[in-house]
């Protein structure tokens, strides 16, 4: 059996926040949204219902954890969960705090804008603030 890496694409996409039970968790590095990623750390896995039925609730949990914290951190007008995959066939879930006044509200973020990078110092304070809220939720 083969050990869970990264998707090159995640891996250059993203920042490290944290590993929970089941997932790696991530965000994404265009700071126009608070974006998180849920990956399983579990190899060659493109769909959530390849999981087991024990991971898939642990998938679950998870997620409605990082909704929590995420709505806590930023209340959103509307949190966008999806697992997509059409150009990172790993299994990720995207986390994405959207507002009425960020750019690209309603129309999905996908492809809309060129990411904009965060400043090392806004790395490092959202990254501390995701893993306290995670924590706390």
């Amino acid at each position: 059996m083969s050990e869970f890496k990264l998707h090159p694409r995640l891996q250059a996409d993203t920042l490290f926040i944290a590993d929970l039970s089941l997932c790696r968790l991530l965000l994404v590095n265009d700071n126009q949204y608070p974006w998180t990623l849920l990956v399983p750390r579990r190899p060659d896995l493109k769909e959530a219902h390849h999981l087991s039925p024990k991971d898939q609730q642990q998938l679950q949990l998870e997620s409605n954890t990082l909704c929590r914290a995420m709505e806590s951190l930023f209340s959103p007008d509307k949190l966008n969960v999806a697992a997509i995959g059409n150009v990172v066939p790993q299994l990720h879930i995207h986390h994405i705090a959207r507002f009425k006044t960020d750019v690209s509200w309603p129309a999905p973020v996908w492809g809309a804008l060129p990411a904009v990078p965060y400043s090392q110092l806004e790395k490092t304070q959202l990254v501390t603030q995701l893993q306290n809220a995670i924590q706390t939720s």
